[in-house]
C-alpha cells in the first residue's frame, strides 16, 4: 500500500476523515446544547433580530425615496444619460417613466422622508435609519429573495439567520433558535430559511399563526409526560450509540438535538403562541381583531414574544403567494397593490417597533425591513408594447431597506439613487455590505464567521463584505 493511501485509510477509520474531524469541532456531544450561547467576537448591543420581509419586491419610490424629477418626467421616455439595463419584462428605451401618486412628507426631529402609505410607520421615524442604495444583480424574485436571505445569487448557500445563529447559538434552551412566519408559500422555497451546508441544526423552524403553530406538536392524549420522557431517554440512547461511528453525520446529530428540543417545545411553543394573556391595549396596538391587520399583526406580537424570550432569529413574512394575492409584487396597479399591502403591515409594524421601545428591548432587537428588490422608475413592460401603463417591473439596481433598534441611532438617511431611482449611486450598499453591517450589530466580525466546506472557508459575506456603515449606524 502507498504512503498516500495510507494516510488516506488512516483518516477514513479516523472519525471518519476531514468530515469528521470538522464536525467534532463544532458538533459537541449530544449531553451538551447544540444551540447554548457562543461568545460575541465584540461587544455590541444587539442580541437578536426581527427581519420583516415584503416578498415581491416593495416600490422604494413609492415609500421611502422620493423623486421629485421623476415626477416633473412623468410620461416621458427615460432619458440616455441613465443608461440601460436589464430588467425582467421591461426595455428601459419602450417603457415611460412614471410618477408615484403617494404624497411624501418630513417626518419626525429629523425631517426623513416617509409616503403616506406607512402613516403609522412614519411616527417612528427617527427611530430607523433608511438605506436607500441598496443594490444586487438578481431581477427575478428567487434570485432576489436568495441575495437578501443567503447573500448569494444561487440556491444552496446558508441563510442569514443560520449563519447568525451557528455564530451566537441561542438564548432560549426552550424555543427554536430561528423561527420563520410565513403568509402564503415564498418563490425561493425553504432555502431562503435553509441552513445549506452548516450543519442541519440551524435551519429555521416555520412556526404558523394560524391553527397549532407547529404541526403534531401536542403530544398524543394515550400518552403521559413520563411515559414520553421514558421513550425519548431509550431513543437518544441508542442515538448515541450509532452516532459514534458517524461523527460526520450532522443530519443525525440535528435531528437528536431536535428531539430533545421538540419535547421541550411541547410547553413552551403553545405558551408563546397563546395571546390571550396579552393585555387588550397591546393586541389593539398591533391590530390583532381587525381584517386587515389580523394576520400580521399577530405574526408581529408572537415575534415580540418570541425575542423576549430569548429566541436568536426571527423571520417574518408579507405576501407571500397565496391564493390570488401576489404579495408586493406590483406589475399591474402597483399604487393599488402597494395601498393594500401598506394597509396590512404598517399598524402591525408600527405596534411592534412601540412594544419593543416600551419593554426595553429595541436597544437588544435589531429591526430589518427590506424585499426581493425595488422597482423600476418606469411602467412594465409584460403586456407588451407600451406594457401597463400603471405597474412596475422588478429592479435590483438600486433599492431600499430600513433597520432599527439594535444600538442603532435612528433618524438618518445612508446612500441614495439616481434622481429618478433606477440605480443606487451614493454609498452604494451590496447585499454583502449589508449583511456585514447586520452581523457587526450583533457582535459578530463577518470575516471571522466561517465554516469549512469544500476545501476552504466559506462566509456568509463571501470575499466581500464591508461593514461600512455600521458607525454611521451607531452614532449619534
Amino acid at each position: 500500500m502507498s504512503i498516500n493511501g495510507s494516510r488516506r485509510d488512516f483518516l477514513c477509520n479516523s472519525a471518519l476523515g476531514f468530515g469528521g474531524l470538522a464536525a467534532s469541532t463544532i458538533l459537541p456531544a449530544a449531553s451538551v446544547n447544540p444551540f447554548a450561547a457562543k461568545p460575541k467576537h465584540f461587544e455590541s448591543k444587539g442580541k437578536s433580530v426581527i427581519f420583516l420581509f415584503m416578498h415581491g419586491g416593495p416600490s422604494h419610490l413609492d415609500t421611502f425615496d422620493p423623486k421629485p424629477l421623476l415626477n416633473k418626467l412623468h410620461g416621458q421616455p427615460v432619458p440616455p444619460s441613465f443608461g440601460s439595463a436589464d430588467f425582467q419584462f421591461t426595455q428601459v428605451d419602450k417603457a415611460p417613466l412614471m410618477a408615484t401618486p403617494r404624497v411624501f412628507k418630513k417626518r419626525g426631529q429629523s425631517g426623513i422622508e416617509i409616503s403616506d402609505l406607512f402613516e403609522n410607520l412614519a411616527a417612528h421615524a427617527d427611530d430607523l435609519a433608511v438605506v436607500r442604495s441598496c443594490y444586487h444583480d438578481g431581477f427575478t424574485h428567487v434570485t432576489g429573495q436568495t441575495w437578501m436571505n443567503t447573500g448569494w445569487g444561487r440556491i444552496g448557500r446558508p441563510s442569514v439567520g443560520s449563519w447568525v445563529v451557528y455564530g451566537l447559538g441561542n438564548e432560549s434552551e426552550n424555543l427554536p433558535a430561528f423561527v420563520v412566519m410565513l403568509d402564503g408559500g415564498i418563490k425561493a422555497g425553504s432555502p431562503a430559511y435553509a441552513s445549506g451546508f452548516l450543519p442541519a441544526m440551524y435551519q429555521g423552524t416555520v412556526l404558523r399563526s394560524d391553527g397549532p403553530p407547529i404541526l403534531n406538536i401536542n403530544r398524543p392524549a394515550e400518552i403521559s409526560e413520563n411515559q414520553q420522557r421514558h421513550m425519548f431517554e431509550t431513543l437518544r440512547h441508542l442515538n448515541e450509540q450509532h452516532r459514534e461511528q458517524r461523527a460526520a453525520d450532522t443530519e443525525l446529530a440535528a435531528r437528536m438535538a431536535s428531539y430533545e428540543l421538540a419535547f421541550k417545545m411541547q410547553m413552551s411553543v403553545p405558551e408563546v403562541a397563546d395571546l390571550s394573556k396579552e393585555t387588550e391595549a397591546t393586541r389593539k396596538l398591533y391590530g390583532i381583531g381587525e381584517a386587515q391587520t389580523n394576520e400580521f399583526g399577530t405574526q408581529c406580537l408572537m415575534a415580540r414574544r418570541l425575542v423576549e424570550k430569548g429566541v436568536r432569529f426571527v423571520q417574518l413574512y408579507s405576501g407571500g403567494k397565496k391564493g390570488a394575492e401576489v404579495g408586493w409584487d406590483g406589475h399591474n396597479e402597483c399604487d393599488q397593490n402597494h395601498a393594500f399591502m401598506a394597509n396590512k403591515v404598517d399598524r402591525p409594524i408600527a405596534g411592534l417597533l412601540t412594544d419593543l421601545k416600551s419593554r426595553g428591548l429595541l436597544d437588544s432587537t435589531v429591526v430589518l425591513w427590506g424585499g426581493d428588490f425595488g422597482r423600476t422608475p418606469f411602467t412594465d413592460g409584460a403586456a407588451g408594447g407600451g406594457g401597463n401603463r400603471n405597474g412596475r417591473d422588478h429592479n435590483p439596481y438600486g433599492f431600499t431597506v430600513w433597520m432599527a433598534g439594535g444600538g442603532i441611532k435612528g433618524g438618518k438617511v445612508i446612500g441614495a439613487t439616481d434622481d429618478i431611482g433606477m440605480r443606487a449611486t451614493q454609498d452604494k450598499v451590496s447585499m454583502h455590505d449589508l449583511h456585514a453591517t447586520l452581523l457587526s450589530l450583533l457582535g459578530l466580525e463577518h470575516t471571522k464567521l466561517t465554516f469549512p466546506f469544500q476545501g476552504r472557508e466559506f462566509r456568509l459575506t463571501d470575499v466581500g463584505g464591508q461593514n461600512n456603515f455600521y458607525r454611521r449606524l451607531i452614532q449619534g
